[in-house]
């Protein structure tokens, strides 16, 4: 079994995967400040729920945007589950080419999305990953990562609302009933949803003029079923896009 680790700013997601078949995953939240004991007791924890055993683990890969979160899940793979982690970076076998100014910059876990995406779907293909910030990016036909965008996710805007305007609520993420909201929360849950759909029609629109040929459309992330149902783009739902990336780069990469 593989243990898969994507660690994001707002949530880590974990999937376990026997041979390339994810057979469960979690989503706990980011903590800089929880130690590798601590992830280590509510691993151990969520195997055993789910009847399973961590000692069966053959290898783990860590995908991770938040540098201090590092040290912890190290630790944790190495005490807990006895394994050395493989880290998501540039350096390591892709498969793909990243075709951008500083490839060091470029995320983890999009590279993993680039790679599963071409993998899975082909190319050329956009995948739109709904984050803490909502990331685009394109693929090449032939399986170069191009590029893309990022915007601010749809929960740190809805937070911006909440700490910057003193008269605004924090509202739940569902759909509102109609666009035009007759109270404060249906007008907040009106902009957010149907302001970010409008903002990935548009982003999508435009870049996929500035491919050859029509690109297929891939989204992921924990928003990404809210959010597509009010967009006119016509999107493939991969909800774990990025973790079986992971699991596609340690298998190039294991010995």
């Amino acid at each position: 079994m593989l243990l898969a680790i994507d660690a994001g700013n707002t949530n880590i997601v974990v999937g376990v995967f026997c041979g390339d078949k994810l057979i469960t995953s979690w989503r706990i939240s980011s903590n800089r400040q929880q130690t590798g004991d601590e992830y280590g007791i509510v691993l151990k924890n969520l195997f055993t729920l789910a009847g399973l055993n961590a000692d069966q683990l053959s290898g783990v890969i860590i995908s991770s945007v938040v540098p201090p979160l590092m040290p912890a899940l190290t630790e944790m793979s190495r005490r807990y589950l006895r394994c050395e982690p493989m880290v998501l970076n540039s350096e390591l076998q892709t498969g793909i080419r990243l075709l951008v100014d500083n490839p060091y910059e470029v995320g983890a876990d999009r590279i993993a999305n680039a790679v599963a995406g071409y993998e899975l779907y082909g190319g050329p293909l956009i995948i739109v990953d709904f984050g803490t910030a909502t990331t685009f990016d394109a693929v090449s036909e032939s399986g170069d990562y191009l590029g893309g965008a990022i915007a601010p996710g749809i929960a740190i805007s809805m937070e911006a609302l909440f700490l910057r305007a003193a008269k605004l609520p924090k509202v739940e993420l569902v759909h509102p009933q109609h666009v035009i909201g007759r109270n404060t929360v249906a007008s907040m849950q009106s902009g957010l949803i149907y302001g970010f759909a409008g903002q990935i029609d548009g982003i999508v629109k435009k870049m996929a003029k500035e491919f050859s040929s029509q690109p297929q459309i891939i989204a992921t992330g924990g928003l990404a079923a809210l959010i597509s149902q009010e967009t006119e783009t016509k999107m493939q739902i991969d909800p774990f896009l990025t973790l079986k990336g992971l699991q596609i780069i340690f298998a190039r990469n294991s010995k």
